[in-house]
């Protein structure tokens, strides 16, 4: 199967639902510095332990780090770095491989990823913000707040001459469905409709997973282009991926009144110490940015951007709230943990820790049963995907929250065994280990103090 960079765009999408994410973990940081636990007590701060402290057995753990290592020495990933933390305390923080394999430049703990769609959580805690301030209600019409999305009408199927047929939406798309996937969008690439084909020819499709619109174009012109198209369906009747982050990432500006990024930084990143997240890779910070991967014929890694068109050396028009941002294993693990955490991080406060259970919780609307990608036992929260049922989902803990990259970056929280895990690769295609997977079974059989039993 060729997935080069000759590929067609629309063939490479399609392949990347068969990326099942994840990986490996590790143990000690270089550029994240965590005070030392002193007293084997967890006080809300993220600090670096022994993994026997919080009931995990070294040896078993180290595993991770041999399987990850094996992965880059078979020649199927270029490198990966991976991060853990259990109660508050980093247990794991180890980088194999390379972040570029032309340069044999090493794989380092402080390396920059592009983390495509593990940006839409960060875009639902920067909403729930606002939730928090009173500025909507999860039941308000998104039309109340976005005029360009007022009165969409939903495609209902095709006439005798192949086109589009409407009808009125029986009710307005709601703030909650929009959080939740179930309000009618999609994305264009992983299935065929008329509606599908109309992301395509506005090349919504590839602004959403990429941030890349027409030069100078921004997110309300994103919004305005999707206000030309029906819904795929009636909302709160189906789970489909969409491009409902990116409108997000809008509705934030319009709530607050600041651009997007200036109000992650402000409100999210600043706080929480979170230096190398961005919307784009600063000239100092080049020579940290992994090369992305993609497989040839013969399965080898070959250089190849994941979406052409993407320029991560210049500030984008478009802050795509779905799929924008490059960051770092410890940034991300400082903005999990503050969920974790029930909303907090070394004494700064993002949420309430009733927020961010609502976040975590099933929002799937009444009577709809949704199988996230075909996944039994999960459903989905607000801008998370939840493990409601953990023996269909074959995981451990009822209500892990999780989400992944397009190019390979994971993660999982854990409420019950207080887990926080990170992982970072740079690769996509259907060679792609199973990397979530193996860093998922190989923790948790190093536990050997649950909290779950």
């Amino acid at each position: 199967m060729n997935l080069n960079s000759h590929m067609p765009f629309r063939a490479i999408m399609q392949l990347l639902m068969l990326l099942s994410i994840s990986a490996l973990i590790a143990a000690c940081s270089a550029s994240l510095t965590f005070d030392i636990e002193a007293n084997g007590k967890s006080s809300g701060e993220l600090r670096t332990t022994s993994p026997e402290a919080v009931g995990i057995d070294s040896d078993r753990l180290e595993s991770i780090a041999a399987a990850m290592q094996g992965l880059v020495d078979e020649g199927l990933l270029a490198g990966v770095v991976t991060m853990a933390s259990r109660d508050n305390r980093v247990i794991h923080f180890e980088s194999v491989g390379y972040r570029d394999l032309e340069s044999r430049a090493p794989m380092t703990n402080d390396t920059l990823f592009r983390i495509y769609s593990m940006t839409k959580p960060v875009t639902g805690v920067a909403l729930m913000i606002l939730y928090e301030e009173g500025k909507f209600n999860l039941s308000d019409p998104v039309e109340q707040y976005i005029p360009e999305l007022k009165d969409l009408r939903v495609y209902a199927g095709t006439d005798s001459s192949g086109n589009m047929l409407t009808e009125e939406a029986d009710h307005p798309m709601t703030i909650r469905e929009l959080m939740s996937h179930t309000g009618g969008l999609t994305y264009g690439i992983f299935a065929q409709s008329p509606v599908d084909s109309a992301y395509l020819a506005s090349r919504l499709d590839a602004a959403a997973a990429a941030g890349v619109l027409e030069p100078g174009e921004t997110s309300q012109d994103f919004v305005r282009k999707l206000g030309q198209i029906p819904l795929k369906h009636q909302p709160g009747t189906r789970w489909e991926y969409s491009v409902s982050v990116d409108v997000q990432g809008y509705l934030v500006e319009v709530l607050s009144g600041q651009s997007f990024g200036s109000f992650l930084q402000e409100r999210l990143f600043d706080p929480l110490g979170m230096i190398d997240t961005h919307f784009y890779v600063p000239p100092d910070k080049l020579d940290r940015f992994a090369q992305v991967y993609a497989y040839d014929d013969s399965g080898e890694l070959t250089p190849s951007e994941l979406f052409p068109g993407t320029d991560y050396t210049t500030y984008p028009d478009f802050e795509a709230g779905g799929s924008g941002l490059v960051s770092t294993a410890s940034d991300y693990m400082r903005f999990s943990q503050m969920l974790l955490n029930g909303g907090e991080l070394n004494g700064t406060r993002i949420l309430s820790p009733l927020t961010v259970s609502l976040m975590n919780r099933d929002q799937s609307p009444v009577g709809v049963d949704i199988s996230v990608f075909g996944r039994g036992g999960t459903s989905f929260g607000l801008d998370f995907a939840v493990v409601t049922d953990p023996v269909e989902a074959e995981s451990y803990s009822k209500g892990e929250y999780s989400w992944g990259g397009a190019a390979g970056t994971w993660f999982w929280i854990d409420p019950v065994e207080k887990i926080v895990f990170i992982g970072m690769i740079q690769v996509s295609g259907a060679f792609t280990p199973d990397v979530r997977g193996i860093s998922h079974r190989l923790l948790y059989q190093s536990i050997m103090e649950p909290y779950g039993i």
